[in-house]
């Protein structure tokens, strides 16, 4: 049995009092939420922390607010909560699909919205016990010196595994993101670099507490698809996703796309050349398989998870083609949903 190592914990009552003491307590703390990321992590010594700090007990870091202009998710909204939602169900379809993709329903009860958005990076030669990892030395993301994905390489090739990042991206989403210096406010994808490491943009004393999703992304404006290939229909990672977003205008035209790639590097990849192709025209089946095969060109899949890397990057264009038929209307014939539960 794998055991947590020893280390303080705190649950603070107040998002004011989680501030302090992460400024207080230095780099040796960690925040944590569900946990479905952390423990186990900490319990294979992929992370230490000294101190833990919880977010689950400050009220206003949960729910989800739709009484403005824009829908404000508190960070610590238990992913099932979010995925059930009848206003996130109606207004955003795609993210609902993708947060229902989210592991198990044990998991999605107890892991966050926030906490999905923060994953660590996975790579098939990291995310292993602390006895397998020694036997074959430690790659570049633990003490190692060596990315045993791409042993030539200077940097670490660990792949973003969120599903919510993806689907919020494409979106438009933001986070506001809080320290005690005060607060600030980013679009989603400014979170990432694209690096298996050092993935995170956030600083060790800001916590992520809300996500915002703007009103013109919402179904009376904004058409989208969520699809994800993983080896089993549940609990497992994505070795792909792809999320879609489509704006277009009263005839039909294409006035704006995004399309995001999850499990492909080390952040959510942006395919913006395959979006641009579309913009401007009327979507047909020709202009949809060429944006998915400019789709491909976004993604680096490398031998680090589920699969051949070869095959993977062929359905980066199978499912692009997929996800922007579905998304603009087109038959679906040709791909089924791979997995029914993600359906909403």
């Amino acid at each position: 049995m794998l055991r947590l190592p020893a280390f303080r914990y705190f649950a603070p009552d107040r998002l004011d009092e989680l501030l302090r003491l992460l400024a207080s307590e230095g780099p040796g703390t960690r925040v944590v939420a569900g946990g479905t990321d952390l423990w186990p992590n900490m319990k294979r010594r992929h992370q230490r922390a000294e101190t833990v700090a919880s977010l689950m007990r400050i009220a206003e870091l949960k729910g989800i607010d739709d009484s403005h202009e824009e829908v404000s998710i508190g960070s610590a909204t238990v992913l099932a909560e979010l995925a059930a939602n009848p206003m996130i169900r109606a207004r955003y379809p795609m993210l609902a699909r993708a947060v229902s993709s989210i592991s198990s329903p044990p998991l999605r009860n107890m892991g966050t919205i926030g906490g999905n958005l923060l994953l660590d990076t996975r790579c098939t030669y990291y995310n292993q016990t602390e006895e397998w990892r020694q036997s074959i030395d430690y790659c570049m993301k633990e003490a190692g010196t060596v990315c045993w994905v791409a042993p030539s390489s200077p940097r670490c090739w660990a792949h973003s595994a969120s599903d919510a990042a993806p689907a919020l991206a494409a979106l438009d989403a933001r986070v506001v993101l809080n320290s005690s210096d005060g607060e600030r406010e980013v679009p989603l994808l400014d979170l990432y670099r694209d690096d298996g490491i050092d993935y995170l943009t956030i600083t060790p004393n800001e916590v992520l507490t809300r996500v915002l999703l703007p009103s013109d992304s919402d179904q009376t404006q904004c058409s989208g698809a969520f699809w994800k290939l993983r080896r089993r229909g549940s609990i497992d990672f994505a070795v792909l996703s792809v999320a879609v977003a489509v704006w277009r205008n009263a005839a039909g035209i294409v006035e704006r796309a995004r399309i995001l790639l999850g499990a492909v590097s080390s952040r959510p990849a942006e395919a913006r050349e395959a979006a641009e192709h579309l913009i401007g025209n009327q979507p047909s089946a020709e202009r949809i398989g060429e944006a998915a095969q400019l789709a491909r060109k976004a993604a680096t899949p490398l031998d680090n998870t589920d699969f051949k890397a070869q095959w993977r990057g062929l359905m980066v264009e199978r499912y692009a083609e997929a996800a922007l038929a579905e998304a603009l209307g087109f038959s679906n014939s040709r791909f089924r949903p791979p997995h029914p539960e993600i359906s909403t």
